[in-house]
């Protein structure tokens, strides 16, 4: 599973970036998404990876980001009742909407700092930060 997550925000940016940005629901700086890696997925990446940071999420990462953030989609105020197990499902290839969880994240601004907004990773926050996503999920929760 692949952990996208929004850096930039919405001025001066390209119409078709910004569309690109709305279908894969990441509507809001620094929302995270959780997406299958699949073909499709990658031609998305390449065409936003200069406004987002992405990576493959752990299952450790995963149950933590949905204890803190995790959403059910009738009652926003409700709590996932059993993070661990919805995890190893998520894991497992399960759609989050199937799961009744909303499809999205909101996340904290990152403890700490960005390392730079503009320049790509290792130097700065954008583009494929490998295992080294769940670092900086941790550091936004």
């Amino acid at each position: 599973m692949i952990a996208i997550i929004r850096i930039a925000g919405l001025v001066n940016m390209k119409t078709e970036i910004e569309e690109t940005l709305f279908r894969t629901r990441l509507r809001r700086k620094y929302s995270c998404v959780i997406l299958k890696e699949t073909p499709e997925l990658s031609g998305v990446l390449k065409k936003i990876r200069n406004v987002v940071a992405y990576g493959k999420i752990n299952e450790e990462t995963l149950v933590a980001l949905l204890k803190a953030r995790g959403k059910v989609l009738e009652d926003s105020q409700a709590k996932l009742k059993d993070p661990e197990k919805l995890a190893k499902e998520i894991m497992a290839g399960k759609n989050l909407e199937e799961l009744k969880i909303k499809p999205f994240f909101r996340l904290h601004p990152p403890r700490g700092g960005l390392k730079n907004s503009k320049l790509h990773y290792p130097r700065g926050t954008l583009g494929d930060h490998k295992e080294d996503i769940n670092k900086q999920i941790m550091k936004m929760l």
